[in-house]
């Protein structure tokens, strides 16, 4: 059986990142694409390592307070978007958008300094 890791990669099926168990297989003997199959939808897809290695080492770029959207749960959010979210006092952009298991929506930023959090988004306010 082949050894595997798991790694966090975004998924087209689930449109979100999330942990992927990879095979050592590699496709078609191009070493930087392995097959890898999501934890959460259980869907197959082909990872290319490289482009997950450039990834990894991308780091939020520096934003300006001018441009980052101050965070609110009240408030939607797209993929892209940067925001500020001041209890953490920190910049970050929004990576992906997921719906939890209770029907609401979520979205997963990666913050300057905080890393990565998900955040609930468009509570409608009682």
């Amino acid at each position: 059986m082949a050894k595997t890791k798991n790694i966090e990669y975004y998924c087209k099926f689930c449109q979100s990142v999330t942990k992927m168990e990879r095979t050592a297989e590699t496709v078609s003997g191009d070493e930087n694409k392995v097959w890898a199959k999501c934890k959460k939808c259980r869907q197959k897809m082909i990872v290319d390592l490289a482009q997950y290695e450039e990834a990894v080492k991308s780091k939020v770029p520096e934003l300006d307070t001018a441009t980052g959207i101050t965070y609110s749960p009240a408030r939607s959010f797209n993929v892209g978007d940067s925001l500020f979210h001041e209890k953490l006092n920190d910049f970050g952009v929004v990576v992906s958008k997921e719906t939890t298991s209770g029907g609401r929506s979520s979205i997963v930023v990666k913050f300057q300094n905080s890393g990565e959090k998900k955040l609930i988004e468009t509570i409608n306010p009682q």
